[in-house]
């Protein structure tokens, strides 16, 4: 189509004219040495508009050809992380000056657009090896096997670290106004270490960690909050203890605590927090806290405590009842990362 816009109009008018005497498009092709689908052209454009003129385009013409902008998306295809900052100056290599939101605008009618990336743990082949075993083994596990599973994890909570990302809408030249702020203080104004246990039946315990937890101060947690957690969720005998492949969880004096209270450990593949239903309820957790705003290490302390205990069951057995979607998604990632 872009040959036949360069045609003289004396040219077509003529081809028209010989196609009427009865010459076909092969013919006509070789007497005026065009490609049979440029006479086609032509004829289908003569045919539909009674004219062979081509009509001014109406706007400002595009300055990236098709040609540039399919080398841009083949660009950010193979690497996503490319700004258009690059891009712009890719462009101005081949002498076109545009601006970077238009190179945006040509992109998101590619359907591309730039988000925030997702911040995953790093995969190693072992890791998504291990991770993809995980999810073919359990695949088919019965409802009623993971209803017997107290899933376990720990948590850091910022006293006011929930504020990062935040919004406000405001007109120009109120940035500093004191309801537009979000007030910082260092270090985020302290955090706390929480460890806390679920099960279909709901939350159970959550306790702070004090100072830095090794082996020996995670079964001091497991020795006062487990059995405890358990007779509070109605786990009958043969329940499946989870926990995550922490160091601390998987040292000699920890597997030998376990063993000694006969703790029927589930098999853990290493980076996978998206496999553990509790982490959805850690980010729960910490909007339902932050929204009450505690002051103080002491009420954020508390009102963890209050918030967990309001957790509903519904909402642990929605996660449960959904868990095969998780494996699912990560077979067929192979074992890489998923969305949950």
């Amino acid at each position: 189509m872009g040959v036949t816009k360069q045609l003289s109009n004396d040219l077509k008018t003529k081809i028209v004219h010989h196609h009427g005497l009865g010459e076909g498009y092969r013919k006509l092709s070789q007497r005026f040495k065009l490609s049979v689908s440029t006479v086609r052209n032509i004829l289908r454009k003569w045919k539909t508009t009674g004219s062979v003129q081509v009509k001014a385009r109406s706007g400002r013409p595009r300055k990236i050809s098709d040609r540039q902008k399919r080398r841009m998306v083949r660009t950010v295809r193979v690497n996503p992380q490319t700004s258009t900052k690059d891009l712009q100056h890719h462009l101005a290599a081949d002498g076109v000056t545009v601006h970077r939101s238009t190179i945006r605008r040509t992109l998101h009618k590619e359907m591309l657009y730039a988000r925030v990336m997702q911040r995953k743990p790093f995969l190693r082949p072992q890791h998504k090896q291990s991770r993809l075993r995980y999810a073919q083994a359990h695949l088919d596990k019965p409802a009623s096997f993971w209803n017997k599973v107290l899933w376990t994890d720990e948590t850091k909570i910022e006293l006011f670290g929930h504020n990062k990302g935040r919004y406000a809408w405001r007109k120009k030249n109120t940035a500093f106004q004191e309801k537009h702020l979000l007030p910082t203080v260092k270090y985020g104004g302290g955090s706390i270490m929480l460890w806390g246990c679920v099960a279909s039946a709901g939350t159970g315990n959550l306790v702070k960690v004090e100072g830095r937890m090794d082996s020996t101060q995670y079964q001091q947690i497991l020795e006062t909050n487990v059995q405890e957690s358990v007779t509070k969720l109605k786990l009958r005998r043969g329940w499946i203890f989870q926990q995550d492949n922490d160091p601390k969880h998987c040292s000699k004096s920890t597997k030998a605590f376990m063993q000694r209270n006969k703790y029927n450990v589930l098999e853990w593949p290493s980076q996978s927090p998206d496999l553990n239903i509790i982490e959805n309820l850690w980010c729960e957790l910490k909007r339902a806290v932050h929204a009450r705003k505690p002051s103080n290490l002491n009420e954020l302390e508390m009102f963890c405590k209050e918030e967990w205990s309001k957790i509903p069951s519904t909402t642990i057995q929605t996660l449960i009842g959904t868990y095969r979607k998780r494996l699912e998604a990560g077979i067929s990632a192979k074992g890489g990362s998923t969305k949950y």
